[in-house]
């Protein structure tokens, strides 16, 4: 079979499972069996598969038809142009993350005589504390998460990307032993309602964690729990960033505007129009 074959057969089989994108799915999956970049496969349409490619290739397809995500079957994903290791301890990181990352980023003090200290509260893969020590060398991290499974393998992709240096991890449950002050706290906290997780498509709710996916009866606990307890982490001015799920940012927006702790409260959006990421600052006025 050519390559242009096992293309064309293999995004017919994932279409027909409902896979929402066939081709790239099948183009990836041959990539990582011949260890090629998929632009090289656009290359050489016409190059025979060897049996042992062929095979191997075959059993890629049925996990993918049976529901796998693609970042698990391959063992990586990209994010922020950086390669990350990721399986089933971890939530795959999304596209629309790597906005939290620019807005930290934007919130940051600018550079000088000190290093500013940033906290990760769920740290998953590592995806957001390494992207943003990755893009500013000044940054110190402390990244957390209840999961010691998670944080083994946020340490292991940190060292990865050369920057395991400027982020010590932690295992533990919010802000459990945490000492202050930061300069600002970042999160993508489990935020799909417990009523519409069994709406999710069947590849999230079978394969990746629950716990980093269900925020509650209305998304929103694990915000409520970090915005309570940021206030005494932050120093004033410092900044809070929480990635949001649809329809919270009413719900966030009134308990913050009512809480003396936090001021400069704005929203942003992602490239769908859907609000994505909230801000707050530490009011440089509040006392506890």
């Amino acid at each position: 079979m050519t390559i242009r074959g096992a293309l064309r057969q293999g995004a017919a089989a994932l279409a027909a499972a409902g896979s929402a994108s066939p081709r790239l799915d099948a183009e990836v999956l041959l990539g990582f069996v011949l260890g090629w970049e998929r632009s090289r496969l656009f290359l050489h349409p016409e190059r025979e598969l060897t049996e042992e490619e062929a095979e191997g290739y075959g059993r890629l397809l049925a996990r993918r038809r049976e529901g796998e995500p693609v970042a698990y079957i391959i063992g990586e994903k990209e994010f922020w142009s950086i390669s990350l290791r990721v399986d089933p301890r971890v939530l795959i990181p999304r596209p629309d993350t790597e906005i939290l990352v620019e807005e930290a980023l934007r919130l940051l003090p600018p550079r000088g005589d000190r290093a500013p200290r940033l906290l990760e509260v769920g740290v998953g893969s590592g995806a957001v504390s390494i992207a943003l020590a990755a893009s500013r060398g000044d940054v110190r991290l402390i990244a957390t998460d209840v999961s010691a499974a998670a944080v083994a393998l946020a340490r292991d992709n940190a060292a990865a990307a050369g920057v395991s240096g400027r982020i010590d991890f932690l295992v533990c449950s919010l802000f459990a032993g945490l000492r202050g002050p930061f300069d600002g706290i970042v999160s993508n906290p489990p935020y799909i309602a417990d009523h519409e997780f069994a709406d999710l498509p069947p590849e999230a709710r079978r394969y990746e964690p629950p716990g980093a996916l269900r925020g509650g009866p209305d998304g929103t606990f694990f915000h409520r729990e970090i915005i309570a307890g940021a206030e005494g982490l932050l120093r004033p001015g410092g900044f809070l960033a929480l990635e949001i799920g649809a329809g919270q940012r009413h719900i966030l927006e009134e308990l913050l505007r009512r809480s003396r702790a936090y001021d400069s409260v704005s929203f942003r959006g992602d490239y769908a129009g859907r609000d994505r990421v909230l801000r707050a600052r530490r009011s440089q006025r509040w006392t506890r």
